[in-house]
């Protein structure tokens, strides 16, 4: 499979693409087919081991070769005790508590860090959604006096 792989901190130009093996699930998690993945400042971040902090798992070396931590994608396979998802099923999710790895073509994701992609919401736009988005989520449940089909607004979530 090919994958969008780093193996050192710099700009953009460190970053290559590359033929890396495909992941394999564990007991719980699923294998997704990415469809499409964001990038967010963590990406940048991580990319230029800047600031410091983010060099906290690999001081001198990334310890995760694969950036991207928001997919949208479709379940390839699952893991022994994996419950919620099935094959074909349609999801998204945020893999920064994992092991990163969304700029690829693949990437394993515990069921957790995953939820049911909307049928009406292309790929795109769901994998916007994560880190990007989900910080607006509090303030959008916590309105008072919504009613089904209302629409709400939400500004300034995570700039994404």
């Amino acid at each position: 499979m090919k994958a969008i792989v780093y193996r050192r901190y710099g700009s953009p130009d460190v970053l290559s693409f590359e033929e890396v093996e495909k992941p394999v699930p564990r007991a719980d998690e699923v294998l997704v087919k990415v469809h499409a993945t964001s990038i967010n400042d963590w990406d940048w971040g991580l990319l230029r081991g800047r600031p410091f902090i983010n060099r906290i798992s690999g001081i001198f070396r990334p310890k995760y070769k694969i950036l991207g931590s928001d997919i949208a994608g479709r379940v390839e396979a699952v893991g022994i005790a994996v419950n919620r998802f099935q094959l074909g099923d349609e999801v998204f999710g945020d893999l920064s508590r994992d092991n990163w790895g969304g700029f690829a073509e693949y990437a394993c994701a515990r069921e957790i860090a995953l939820a049911p992609k909307p049928a009406n919401m292309p790929f795109d736009d769901a994998a916007g959604v994560p880190l990007a988005g989900a910080p607006g989520l509090p303030g959008v449940r916590a309105e008072v006096g919504r009613k089904p089909g209302e629409r709400v607004g939400t500004t300034g979530a995570r700039g994404g």
